[in-house]
């Protein structure tokens, strides 16, 4: 009987153990076999291929049987000029040795077999290379980030490629697989559009307390050139140190399309955005053009869109924007995670959980100040047998052997909702019990979640059961202040994003690198 109460435990023990993840292997698929022309082909040595230390390059040539393939002229000359034209898609020629192949189809018909061998795989190898990165990017954000959670997006290139080398269709290759997006696009058209600005020499301008309308000041002049440089300012000015208004209401435009207050008063925030260069703003572009990349390439029916930067949440479905939301997200010390995620439960007068960091750093401090500090705020302490715990008992020197729950209510830090949904960061959607917040131009204020404004009418909109979830019902469970959580049957994605730049209406819009992630990125890009 021991020894089955043994095998008993035994059994027990490994049904508990967490389960390590399996590492899968990487498969490489079959490609399907090239269909060879005519025209002149030399076979290809495998000890070549191997210098290049790509199994995709190998099975490539596999499927011509060690053959070259870009004997068609027409062909080569497609893959050269998408190599050539890469950098209007935000990247470098140069990554595909575009000069090198260049030189290659230039002496083609003077190439002896073995120099014709290299050309075609340098040609297969940088065309391949070029996909893989407009599919899904140059950088892996993981390698990058740790608090980015996207899904790896996987890119069967060789198949891509010898289908549409096959049916001749490679003209509409490049466009097919890049993000389809609309903000991706907006993007491109403004790297179109900043590069049809022309070069810029206007000096820095200085930092000013701050210029009012009808103000002088000296700043004004390099302030003026910068506004017509940008076109936020047309026709022709004096440039004199007077702010008048012509100055001032494209000091509004410009302000507007920078998302800062529009209020026509240039301070720290307008002088900042204003000594931005071209060059620095291309650079902006082509680093937001980067991560569209890592994202999703289609996005789902129904979703929530929220743009970090922008403190914006958009409502989407069925490709028309239902709902917009002023948001406020994490500071620059406590950012707001990068997640793609799906929306699963609102919860009703949610109770607040004091995290690690929080307790840390606010609430211990504050606590040795003040042991009624948590009183005050409505939150109880707790043992670990779950007894409670009074301010005068609690130790100061052991404050991780508590847990820290706020009750419901109006006054609770997550406000009266919260949206779950599955991620590794413990963040949700949810109210504040800082309402006057949404007001402000900069909501970088939070600890990492998101914060939404007027988060009832949006729980009504995605609940979407006008019987059991209408408004009079909502503020009944509210006023129960009893933690209820409801199920959101209807699917909609989460993608909670970060991009400072895009277009509309053929003007460029820019948001402030509220986590200083762009040059940083751009400098990765190009190295």
């Amino acid at each position: 009987m021991k020894k089955l109460y043994f095998l008993l435990a035994v059994c027990i023990f490994i049904s508990c153990k967490k389960e390590e993840p399996k590492i899968k292997p990487i498969v490489i698929k079959k490609a399907p076999a090239i269909i060879l022309t005519d025209e002149r082909k030399v076979e290809i040595d495998t000890a070549l291929l191997n210098t290049f230390k790509s199994e995709t390059l190998k099975q490539f040539y596999i499927s011509s049987e060690n053959k070259t393939v870009w004997g068609n002229l027409k062909k080569r000359t497609y893959v050269l000029s998408q190599l050539e034209k890469s950098a209007a898609l935000g990247l470098d020629p140069e990554d595909y040795k575009a000069s090198q192949l260049k030189k290659f189809e230039s002496k083609i018909s003077n190439l002896n077999d073995a120099d014709l061998a290299t050309y075609d795989i340098l040609l297969t190898y940088n065309f391949e290379k070029y996909l893989n990165h407009l599919y899904k990017g140059k950088l892996d954000p993981k390698k990058l980030y740790t608090d980015w959670d996207l899904d790896e997006k996987t890119f069967d290139v060789n198949n891509v490629l010898i289908k549409a080398f096959n049916k001749n269709k490679l003209d509409s290759i490049v466009e097919s697989i890049q993000p389809k997006s609309e903000t991706y696009k907006q993007l491109l058209k403004s790297l179109e559009i900043i590069n049809s600005f022309p070069d810029e020499n206007i000096s820095t301008i200085d930092a000013v307390k701050k210029i009012t309308l009808n103000d002088t000041n000296n700043a004004l002049i390099p302030i003026k050139k910068k506004l017509l440089f940008w076109k936020d300012m047309s026709g022709k000015d004096s440039l004199t140190d007077k702010y008048d208004k012509k100055t001032f209401e494209a000091v509004k435009k410009f302000q507007a399309r920078h998302g800062l207050a529009d209020d026509g008063v240039i301070g720290i925030g307008t002088i900042s955005a204003l000594n931005y260069s071209k060059e620095r703003r291309k650079q902006q572009i082509i680093a937001n053009l980067e991560r569209w990349r890592w994202y999703p390439t289609e996005l789902s029916e129904n979703y929530f869109i929220i743009n970090i930067p922008d403190y914006s949440l958009h409502v989407v479905e069925n490709q028309d924007t239902t709902l917009v939301r002023n948001v406020v997200v994490g500071t620059s010390k406590r950012k707001t995670p990068i997640i793609t995620s799906f929306l699963r439960t609102v919860v009703f007068n949610p109770t607040w959980t004091v995290p690690p960091t929080i307790l840390k750093e606010d609430v211990v401090p504050a606590m040795k100040r003040n042991r009624n500090y948590l009183t005050k705020k409505n939150i109880t302490i707790y043992d670990t047998s779950g007894n409670v715990v009074e301010p005068a008992a609690w130790n100061e020197n052991k404050p991780n052997n508590y847990r820290y729950v706020q009750s419901p209510g109006y006054n609770n830090s997550l406000g009266l909702m919260k949206i779950l949904f599955p991620n590794h960061h413990s963040v949700y959607l949810h109210d504040t019990n800082h309402r006057n917040n949404f007001v402000r131009n900069n909501r970088s204020l939070s600890s990492g979640c998101v914060r939404v404004e007027n988060p009832l009418e949006l729980a009504e909109h995605i609940l979407n059961d006008s019987t059991r979830f209408s408004k009079e019902k909502i503020d009944t469970i509210i006023a129960s202040k009893k933690t209820m959580s409801f199920k959101i049957t209807k699917k909609y994605a989460l993608y909670q994003w970060y991009w400072t730049a895009w277009s509309k209406k053929n003007q460029l819009i820019f948001r402030a690198d509220i986590y200083n992630l762009d040059s940083d990125l751009y400098a990765k890009l190009r190295n």
